[in-house]
């Protein structure tokens, strides 16, 4: 049986076990945090990303937990409305939040797969018949094939590929997001402000009960440290220093969230996703930023395809690789022209920008043309012919014992 090590409990990861196991490979994921984490922001899905959310069978999970959102209003300093998105525009077709995914995913694989958390990958020597893997806990496996599914900063990419710099293209913004009290009682709906090169915003969650708290700026590259949040909340405090609306409650209410994101807007460029028995899967190896709206589905038909492709070959991980290079490189590049585009219109960098945006947004109801944003979201979504790989003769098979849930 063909042993796989994924680095990565997220989206791609699990994702991509659920397909492997299903294939007859046995898989394991490694896993830095101490369990699946929870929290974060709201992802959503469109286009060929639902069909395959269909074909595992979880779609209907993820519709239940669905944050049924509706549609966003902008804001100026004094509170008062400048203009309305369609729900679209934020919440693609199905929206979730990024922990009840992760949940979703860990629950469908944890009694197929190996999870090891608390751990990472610390060396990877690979020879003609597979990967020999020192992981930071000092033990030592081989494996068949390893996969990076480890986000924007992939340890297995550094390791394989080469440093983080040579791929990484930084669009210039920052982005937060964190939890926070929902004490403007949003409904199912959610609030911004934009003042040139920063918007900052609440939506609701978990039907109200919370809200989510997000803020994004533009910024040359700066230098931190990626574990110590109290710095990066300091830096996101100063940013937001003497703005006027809810920006002062909502920084308190980051000082003190129980989760806490804080990343550069990044997108990863390689020439390839695979380095011999080595491979990448989402975001570690073709991340198109989060203003692309497309992330969370690059990752759940990326983790598709390659494991299809995987299974096709038939044992062959070099034709497969290829061909998942093949198939899903004009979907990552329409992915990726996508965010910088919603880059521009989320973070308007003048405020005669902003007020040009508004207008349109205003008038879109009235106009002809006014479904092209969710068209040309479903254009991108859709930019990639999925192929229905043949079932694994391995199905059925008993799975592994059901693991302790951490």
């Amino acid at each position: 049986m063909t042993t796989v090590l994924i680095s990565g409990a997220s989206v791609a990861g699990p994702a991509l076990a659920y397909w492997l196991q299903r294939y007859g490979y046995e898989t394991t994921v490694v896993e830095r945090a101490p369990a699946p984490r929870p929290g974060g922001y709201a992802v959503d899905f469109r286009g060929a990303s639902m069909t395959v959310l269909e074909r595992m069978g979880i779609l209907s999970a993820v519709q239940e937990r669905a944050t049924r959102m509706g549609a966003m209003t902008y804001v100026n300093e004094a509170g008062k409305n400048t203009a309305t998105t369609s729900v679209e525009a934020f919440s693609g077709e199905l929206e979730i939040l990024r922990g009840d995914l992760v949940e979703i995913l860990y629950d469908l694989t944890r009694d197929t797969t190996e999870y090891v958390f608390n751990d990472s990958i610390a060396e990877l020597t690979q020879d003609g018949s597979g990967v020999d893997v020192v992981f930071d806990s000092g033990t030592q496996r081989r494996f068949d094939l390893v996969i990076g599914a480890d986000g924007l900063h992939s340890n297995v990419r550094r390791l394989a590929f080469g440093p983080e710099s040579s791929y990484i293209h930084d669009l210039g913004y920052y982005a937060s997001v964190c939890t926070v009290e929902n004490h403007l009682g949003l409904d199912h709906t959610g609030q911004i402000l934009n003042v040139p090169g920063k918007t900052v915003g609440t939506y609701s969650a978990h039907d109200n009960t919370e809200a989510k708290a997000l803020f994004y700026f533009t910024s040359d590259p700066l230098t931190y440290d990626r574990r110590d949040a109290a710095a990066q909340k300091a830096i996101v405090e100063q940013q937001f220093e003497g703005i006027g609306w809810e920006v002062p409650r909502l920084l308190d209410g980051l000082r003190t969230a129980p989760d806490f994101y804080f990343d550069s807007i990044s997108q990863i460029k390689l020439d390839s996703w695979s380095r011999g028995r080595v491979a990448l899967c989402g975001d570690a190896g073709y991340c198109a930023s989060p203003l692309s709206g497309m992330g969370t589905s690059l990752a759940i038909v990326g983790a598709y395809v390659l494991a299809g492709e995987l299974h096709a070959a038939d044992g062959d991980h070099g034709a497969a690789f290829g061909l998942y290079d093949v198939r899903m490189r004009d979907f990552v590049e329409a992915c990726q022209k996508q965010g910088v585009d919603g880059a521009r219109w989320f973070i308007p960098a003048s405020k005669r920008f902003t007020v040009l945006r508004n207008l349109m947004f205003r008038m879109m109801p009235y106009l002809p043309w006014r479904n092209v944003i969710r068209d040309m979201s479903l254009k991108v979504g859709n930019a990639i012919e999925l192929r229905a790989y043949a079932a694994s003769p391995s199905e059925g098979l008993p799975s592994r014992p059901a693991a302790p849930r951490p």
